[in-house]
């Protein structure tokens, strides 16, 4: 069981990690990992350099796990800052349409939002890194400023273990929407750098291209 909830909790990290070439993903990668690729990409829908990365990792992904055509069209299509927004549009996508379109719709819809808002839950440190400071970090009353710290740091990061494992579930139910007969296809990094044209995080030109920043 300990060995179990270890393994999930690296599948979360890496859910919730950066995917850039100084963090690259440590366990195979499958349909979650692609989810979370798409997220970043909205997430650096305004740094040129960082969405040209990420669409390289999606489109490297997308080939190793041969995702419907449909889904990737819509990807395709959709601008950064936009492509979560258009997954539940799919099912009105493809070529066989059911009568259920619309409840699928809302499916989507929903599950794709409370991804979302896991991985934003997740990865709330990211917008201070960096900088040295937590929001509140300058308050003068110390108890209150420990309490702030103690939230930020400790609680929800505590809370998150557990919550966390939202995204496994979410990810196997939204794979049975928009990659069916892909969902329990998973891929070593090293083979998606050498046969689909993944991003080498070793490469120094990679490395360069994606800390330096550009805007679109």
């Amino acid at each position: 069981m300990a060995a179990h909830s270890r393994f999930e909790q690296s599948r979360i990290q890496q859910l919730t990690g950066t995917y850039a070439p100084d963090a690259p993903p440590r366990l195979p990668l499958d349909f979650g990992d692609y989810l979370s690729l798409l997220w970043r990409i909205d997430r650096a829908a305004e740094q040129a350099n960082k969405v040209r990365y990420y669409r390289q990792c999606v489109a490297a992904l997308a080939a190793a796990l041969a995702l419907p055509a449909a889904l990737l069209r819509l990807v395709d299509h959709a601008p950064p800052g936009e492509i979560y927004r258009s997954l539940p549009n799919l099912p009105f996508r493809e070529a066989t349409k059911t009568h259920d379109v619309n409840d699928r719709r809302a499916a989507i819809a929903q599950l794709i939002m409370l991804r979302a808002d896991t991985l934003a839950i997740g990865t709330y440190q990211e917008n201070w890194v960096g900088v040295g400071s937590f929001p509140g970090s300058g308050i003068l009353d110390t108890e209150l400023r420990e309490r702030v710290f103690a939230v930020l740091f400790t609680a929800l990061q505590g809370q998150f273990a557990n919550f966390g494992r939202l995204l496994l579930v979410l990810d196997i139910v939204l794979g049975d929407f928009l990659a069916p007969k892909c969902g329990e296809t998973e891929v070593e990094l090293n083979e998606l750098i050498v046969h689909f044209g993944y991003p080498n995080p070793d490469d120094a030109k990679v490395k360069r291209d994606f800390n330096t920043v550009s805007r679109p």
